[in-house]
């Protein structure tokens, strides 16, 4: 038995954290795309750091079976990121932190209409109204991959009003009443 296996972070702070260019770039991206707060920011920026650490390592030609680690890092991030038939590790290397964003299941569901916002999506999904192929997931920060992306829909019945967000409602103008004076 023992003891449990410590998880290691899955993200990496900061240099300087109170950094106040930092900090208002990271809040309009936490408005932009609807995260609960920095850290699930600093996730996807982790992510994107290791891929281009990758690529570098990759270019300098650092390392052994160089070729066969290329190859698992262009078709893991033509999975993913870039949708691109000639990708190269260059390529690579211009992907920024709104690439990956884009890529998480809040911001799908958003793009493909499910939601009006990007908060109203994230509350969806952690209800448990999303599906992928029939799949509940609950989690907003999932990676959709390029294949997955056309089976993001409603698990079970689509909420009421919810079903097609493309239809605007009619609007009903009624004509104004003047109150008529009670006679006395």
């Amino acid at each position: 038995m023992g003891d449990p296996v410590r998880k290691s972070k899955k993200y990496e702070r900061p240099k300087k954290l109170w950094d106040k260019k930092r900090i208002e770039e990271e809040g309009a991206l936490k408005t932009e795309f609807g995260l609960k707060n920095s850290r699930e920011l600093w996730i996807m920026q982790t992510i994107l750091r290791r891929i281009r650490r990758e690529a570098r390592r990759l270019l300098s030609g650092k390392g052994a079976n160089a070729e066969i680690r290329s190859t698992q890092l262009l078709a893991r991030s033509k999975k993913f990121f870039v949708q691109k038939e000639d990708l190269t590790l260059d390529d690579l290397l211009s992907l920024s932190v709104k690439d990956v964003l884009q890529r998480r299941l809040q911001s799908i569901v958003v793009k493909k209409r499910l939601a009006k916002t990007m908060h109203q999506a994230r509350q969806f999904i952690t209800h448990g109204h999303v599906s992928i192929n029939g799949m509940h997931v609950s989690s907003p920060s999932y990676l959709v991959s390029f294949a997955e992306e056309a089976n993001v829909n409603w698990s079970g019945k689509p909420l009421g009003s919810f079903e097609k967000m493309d239809e605007k409602p009619a609007v009903v103008i009624t004509e104004k009443t003047e109150p008529v004076a009670a006679s006395g």
